[in-house]
Parts: structure tokens; C-alpha cells; sequence
């Protein structure tokens, strides 16, 4: 079990590094900005949480990653990135959630057992940890629309607000299953998501 946690640790180390990157830059830069790096880490970060929630049988970290992890990918893509990475390690990245949702298909019923009828999760907890990590990650799909319509990578007001109340919902999850990798992880941010609240309603009432 030490080992696996070791990679729930990592994800989240990669997880942190995009938030201290992103709100440093944010700060230098006295508006919100989206870095580069924020994105590099978020794949890096989503690769290994994805993992980790395979090997913990955790229904809901695996939900999370598999709405936002192509978000991701756009990003770095609209950013110019993501086409300077190795032809292999493209197609290993695109594939790696195909993979797993076709192994998934594959063994509907062991996937229900082990993830849904899971002993060790009641179903309400279950849903309401689905429900914190979808709108934890939703908040990555309203990131995407935005942006797309603006023709650039940016990260939005709403996308600080979704980041808030996804994040608070998941600590709780995370307090309920005794999961460190949840509270630390998510407890690190939410400076940084009332910061960058802060600096961008700042913004938007000096632009006013």
C-alpha cells in the first residue's frame, strides 16, 4: 500500500506545482494568468492520480481524471506544446484513458463490484465524492468552452469558483475515507483559488 500512496503523492506534488507556478505568475503579473507549466504539470499530475485511483479501487478519483485529462491535452495543444512531444508519447497519452475505459467495458460486472458495491465506500458517500470530483473537474470543461470561444488559453472567474466548491466537497470526501492524498492535496490550494478570485474581480472592476 506504501507505494501506492507514493504515487497518489506524486500526482499531487504535480498537482501543487501547477498552483504555486500559476499563482506566482499570476501575482508578477497582477492578473490571472495560464502558464505553460500549469498545463504540463496538470497532465502529469492527472496521468498518476489515474493511476492511483485504478489501484485504489476508487470510483470517484478515476471520474475526475477521465472529464479533465483531455481538457488538458487541449491546452497544451492551443499553447503550441503539445505537438513538440515525441510521436510515441503522444499516442501513449491519448490512449492511456481509452485503454482503461475499454478494460472497463470488458469487465462490466468485476467493475461494478469493485468500484460501485465497494464495502468500504457507502453509496452515499460515493456519489457525493463523484459529485465533488465532477465539479472539481467540470470546472476544466467550463475552462475549455471559455477559452475556445476567446481563442486562447485562459483560466476564468468561474473556473476559481468551481475550483472552491469542488475542492471543499472533495476535502470532506477525503476526511470521510481517511485518504491523505485527497486532504493534502486539496487543502494546498485553496489560497490560491481565493487569490486569483481576488485578483480577478480586482481586474474586472478596474477595467469598469
Amino acid at each position: 500500500m506504501g507505494w501506492i500512496y507514493a504515487i497518489g503523492f506524486l500526482a499531487q506534488l504535480f498537482f501543487s506545482a501547477r498552483i504555486v507556478i500559476q499563482w506566482v505568475l499570476s501575482e508578477r503579473a497582477h492578473r490571472i494568468v495560464s502558464p505553460s507549466a500549469y498545463w504540463i504539470c496538470s497532465l502529469a499530475g492527472s496521468w498518476l492520480l489515474f493511476l492511483y485511483g485504478w489501484l485504489r479501487e476508487d470510483f470517484a478519483i478515476i471520474l475526475g481524471q477521465l472529464i479533465s485529462y483531455y481538457v488538458y491535452l487541449w491546452n497544451l495543444n492551443i499553447k503550441g506544446i503539445y505537438g513538440k512531444i515525441p510521436r510515441l508519447a503522444r499516442f501513449v497519452l491519448v490512449a492511456t484513458p481509452v485503454a482503461a475505459l475499454v478494460a472497463i467495458a470488458g469487465h462490466a460486472g468485476a467493475f461494478v463490484d469493485s468500484f460501485l458495491r465497494n464495502e468500504q465506500v457507502p453509496l452515499a458517500l460515493l456519489v457525493f465524492g463523484s459529485l465533488g470530483q465532477a465539479v472539481f473537474s467540470l470546472r476544466f470543461v467550463y475552462q475549455w468552452i471559455y477559452s475556445a470561444r476567446h481563442g486562447e488559453s485562459s483560466l476564468p472567474i468561474g473556473f476559481w469558483v468551481m475550483s472552491l466548491v469542488g475542492s471543499a466537497m472533495i476535502v470532506c470526501y477525503g476526511v470521510a475515507r481517511l485518504d491523505p492524498v485527497l486532504i493534502l492535496g486539496q487543502s494546498v490550494g485553496f489560497g490560491a483559488y481565493a487569490r486569483n478570485l481576488f485578483i480577478g474581480y480586482g481586474n474586472r472592476h478596474e477595467k469598469q
